[in-house]
């Protein structure tokens, strides 16, 4: 669970390229482009230019390089030919990167073409709630401290905090201890230490927080068919705080 200083590094390498690989998403025009299309440039691009793995493909079965979560689609949104992006659309791209053994994991929800301002603050808050849970990492605080930050700024907006799906340890595994929850008690959970390395990655509803699988065996959507929008980021609990190892250029440390 406890990584060392040489670890850490690796895993922030691999951070680095990931950020990169939403840099070149940022700069695409996703309108009119099918979800399929972004998952195959996206492939080209960690296995050609950055000499990198895709980490998803071929985890527990899965085909695809990334998640392609698109509107009422809360997470593991399967790429499809069909699946065109339109103006008005949310969509989150979730995608792992391994490079020398270590794996990064990282999130975005995007807007496309004109969206809605109900939509464009649901997004907003998700990304907010993130780094609400983000501040609140430091040694000797607790994972209940975490969730109970990321929980408490969506509520207060108006939006539930999908409780099936969490964040998660990660290194040479995509999955490993612990389980970071988005919801919980302040001072209660395990108690965080330096070296441990982890995702916060929060799944925030327009509506009710109850979601189903689809039959595709991947999709998970809400019940009510409202919006969701997540975010997320792989941090590494410091001496005197956290790291934010998939940084993008030009983000800051939000409260």
């Amino acid at each position: 669970m406890i990584k060392t200083p040489g670890e850490i590094a690796l895993l922030a390498e691999s951070g680095r390229l990931l950020a990169d690989v939403f840099v070149y998403l940022d700069g695409l025009d996703l309108m009119g482009m099918s979800t399929m299309q972004v998952n195959d440039l996206v492939e080209n691009l960690i296995v050609e230019r950055l000499q990198a793995r895709p980490a998803s493909k071929g985890q527990y079965g899965y085909a695809f390089s990334l998640n392609a979560s698109r509107n009422n689609v809360v997470c593991h949104g399967v790429p499809a030919t069909t699946d065109v992006l339109r103006s008005g659309d949310i969509v989150n791209f979730d995608i792992t990167l391994e490079k020398n053994g270590y794996i990064a994991d990282s999130s975005k929800t995007y807007l496309v073409g004109n969206v809605s301002p109900p939509a464009r603050r649901l997004v907003q808050v998700a990304y907010e709630s993130m780094w609400k849970g983000i501040r609140a990492v430091r040694p000797g605080a607790r994972l209940g401290d975490v969730g109970y930050a990321i929980e408490r700024h969506a509520r207060t907006n108006g939006y539930s905090i999908v409780k099936e799906y969490c964040g998660h340890g990660i290194g040479r595994e995509m999955h490993e201890e612990p389980q970071v929850l988005h919801w919980g008690r302040p001072h209660s959970g395990l108690m965080l230490r330096e070296g441990m390395v982890f995702t916060i990655e929060p799944m925030v509803n327009e509506g009710r927080a109850a979601v189903f699988t689809e039959d595709d065996g991947w999709s998970v959507v809400t019940r009510d068919g409202k919006l969701s929008a997540q975010f997320e980021h792989t941090v590494a609990v410091t001496r005197d705080g956290v790291r934010v190892l998939t940084l993008r250029p030009g983000e800051i440390r939000r409260s």
